[in-house]
Formats: C-alpha cells, sequence, structure tokens
C-alpha cells in the first residue's frame, strides 16, 4: 500500500460523490425490492387483467435488460469496493486505475451508480405495469475477491478468471461492420486473468498490480459496448412508446459509459502515465504485456487516442459510410449473443447450469420479440 497518497480532490468534484457503503446499499437494492411472491426469472411474465400490461414482447425484452442489469450491478460493484472513490489511504489498484486517468476511481464508482440505477428502475417499471421483475438472489453463490475492502458476500459473477474479448477496440477503428459479416482479431490476447485483486498479495507487485488495471480497463470496455449493442439492438423490436423511451434512455447511458471506457484502454496500453517505483513500460506480468499501441502494432486501427466510433458500413454497402453503434443486428448483439459472449467472457465461472439456463430463457425470449410492421 501507498500509504503516502490521500484521496484525489478531484475525484470528488466530478460527480456526485457516494459512498462505497451506499453503493452496497443500492447493490442489494437491485437484486431485492422484489415482492415476496414474485416468480423466478424465467416464469410467466404477464399479468393479463392489468388494463395497461405490456405485450409480451416488451416485458421479454424488459425482463432481459433488467437482468442484464443485475449481473452488470455485481461485477461493477466489485470493481467499485475495490478501485472506486473511498475515503483515506488509496490501495495500490485505485492508484494503477488513476494512472491510466486521475478521475479513474471516481469514473469506477459513477458507472456503478448508474448500472444500479438501471436495474432498480427496470424491475420497478415491470411491476409498474403489471409484469414480474426479475430476481437473481438465488443465484449469489460465487466467492469473491477476499482483497481488503471487498465485501464478504455471495456473487454473481467471477471477475478473477476472465478471457477478455478485446475485438471490440479495433472493430470500433475499422470501418467495415460486423453486421455485413467482418470480423475482427483480439487487440491483445486476456486469457484466464483477474481484473480484480484476488487478495491482499495482489496488491504488492506494481507490474502485477498493474496489470490487473490494464486487464479490467480493457473489460469495463467489452462490457459497456456490449450494452450499447444490447439496447440498440431490442430497441428495434420494442412496440409501446414509453418502453421505447426506456431503452434509448437507458441505452444512451451506455454508450457515454462505452466512450469514456475506450479512452480508458486506450491509456492502458500507452504506459502508465504515472509510475509506480520499479515499474516497467511497457507493463509485464506473467506472461502478459501491455505494449504501445502506438508502437507496436501502430496504425489507425491501434490508434489509442481514438474514442469515436470511425464511419463504418450502414444499412447498406452503398450508402456513405456513417459513424454508428455497432453491431445492431441480433444476430451479434442481442439478448442470446449477450449471454454467450458472457460465458466465453469466464464471467460466470463457478455459476450453476440453473443460473445460465435462467438468463439463457429470458434472452430467448427477448430476441424472440416482434415490432409489428
Amino acid at each position: 500500500m501507498h500509504e503516502s497518497n490521500e484521496p484525489k480532490k478531484a475525484l470528488l468534484n466530478r460527480r456526485a460523490f457516494m459512498t462505497s457503503g451506499m453503493i452496497a446499499a443500492g447493490a442489494v437494492t437491485a437484486g431485492t425490492m422484489l415482492p415476496g411472491n414474485a416468480r423466478a426469472a424465467f416464469g410467466q411474465s404477464l399479468n393479463p387483467e392489468n388494463e395497461i400490461s405490456l405485450v409480451k414482447g416488451d416485458v421479454a425484452i424488459l425482463r432481459f435488460l433488467a437482468a442484464a442489469e443485475i449481473i452488470e450491478s455485481d461485477l461493477w460493484q466489485q470493481y467499485a469496493e475495490l478501485g472506486g472513490v473511498t475515503e483515506g489511504t488509496q490501495n495500490n489498484y485505485q492508484l494503477a486505475f488513476q494512472f491510466l486517468d486521475g478521475d479513474g476511481s471516481q469514473y469506477i464508482t459513477s458507472n456503478t451508480i448508474d448500472e444500479i440505477s438501471h436495474a432498480t428502475f427496470l424491475n420497478a417499471y415491470l411491476e409498474s405495469r403489471g409484469a414480474d421483475p426479475v430476481n437473481f438472489d438465488e443465484f449469489r453463490t460465487l466467492q469473491g475477491s477476499t482483497a481488503t475492502g471487498a465485501q464478504n458476500i455471495g456473487r454473481l459473477t467471477n471477475l478473477m478468471q476472465l478471457n477478455v474479448d478485446t475485438s471490440w477496440y479495433i472493430r470500433y477503428r475499422s470501418s467495415t461492420n460486423p453486421d455485413f459479416g467482418a470480423a475482427f482479431p483480439q487487440a491483445i490476447k486476456i486469457v484466464n486473468r483477474p481484473a480484480i485483486p484476488r487478495t491482499d498479495a495482489d496488491f504488492n507487485d506494481p507490474n502485477h498490480i498493474q496489470a490487473i488495471a490494464d486487464t479490467a480497463a480493457f473489460h469495463f470496455g467489452y462490457i459497456e459496448q456490449g450494452g450499447s449493442s444490447l439496447y440498440a439492438s431490442l430497441s428495434q423490436k420494442v412496440r409501446d412508446s414509453e418502453v421505447l423511451k426506456i431503452t434509448l434512455g437507458i441505452g444512451g447511458d451506455e454508450i457515454v459509459h462505452f466512450l469514456e471506457w475506450v479512452d480508458f484502454a486506450g491509456n492502458a496500453v500507452q504506459g502508465p502515465p504515472f509510475s509506480f517505483d520499479n515499474s516497467q513500460t511497457p507493463v509485464t506480468d506473467h506472461g502478459l504485456t501491455f505494449p504501445n499501441f502506438n508502437e507496436t502494432p501502430g496504425g489507425p486501427l491501434f490508434q489509442t487516442n481514438l474514442i469515436f466510433p470511425v464511419p463504418c458500413e450502414f444499412i447498406r454497402k452503398n450508402l456513405p459510410h456513417c459513424s454508428v453503434i455497432r453491431p445492431l443486428d441480433d444476430r451479434f448483439g442481442g439478448a442470446v449473443a449477450t449471454v454467450k459472449s458472457f460465458i466465453a467472457d469466464g464471467m460466470f465461472t463457478g455459476q450453476s447450469k440453473e443460473f445460465l439456463r435462467a438468463f439463457n430463457n429470458l434472452a430467448e425470449e427477448a430476441d424472440a420479440a416482434s415490432r409489428l410492421r
């Protein structure tokens, strides 16, 4: 630990500060605000006697999005407990994030608050329209980090054995579009790596903790680009105008998150702007190296200061290129695609088959929704 480091005042000024305890309370709310007689996550969703009940497809979309936001709240809560804003001495994981961006810890805390608000709102809205909310509490069984600062509670997600898909980094710098069949290589291979300190021992080696933070930086981008495509994909199936307002409103916030983490990941592959004593540039740890992308391999597909989507093919190939979120097709960015991607990411390592079945059932129902033409 770096005991001489006090929390940065700038971190408290960017956005409204909330303590880790308040975030924890919000995370509990996102998962447990449900009535005692709420049906299981994969139960019947409609109340046929409710005059303002939604059509089945819109309920399926909202319930999958609520499930996804509960999962996001769970993973972001783990990041915030160890790397977000706290009072007092900063641990080396927080400092490693702040080496990438001086406001890094605040951004993590703010992203966590946003995701909790999404999960809480979606479940409350479902109830307000006569539909069942989503409750995954029975699946909060995974052991999380035991490092100082982490809560000793069951988790839905595992952030300690991730296979981070980094192809999004190149996709958003390319003029080709996955909706037209384009494929993209991994920007950097991150396989079976922790994105949070597992124990206090992970804080000790400067290069090791920086590599954990750099892994998290790419995972942040992976999570939020997925949310950006998911909301855009499912919005095309919505029938109710108020539900469309919700998916566009929350989806827009996911895009805001994504753009911040694009910048953050770019900083992770330039070498930290500040340095621990005896740190190396590039950061190397146990066979994983974060090179300076501007030098190796270099070129526009790896340029680190591009944070806005490069114009690409859109709608039809004979139309001018346009800067857009992609993919937008539910084959690549829809609900089932999201579940498959999360599983491949390693985020559910150790989870039960029942949980995976419940989550996938919600996804299939959401993708089956269709808009009246």
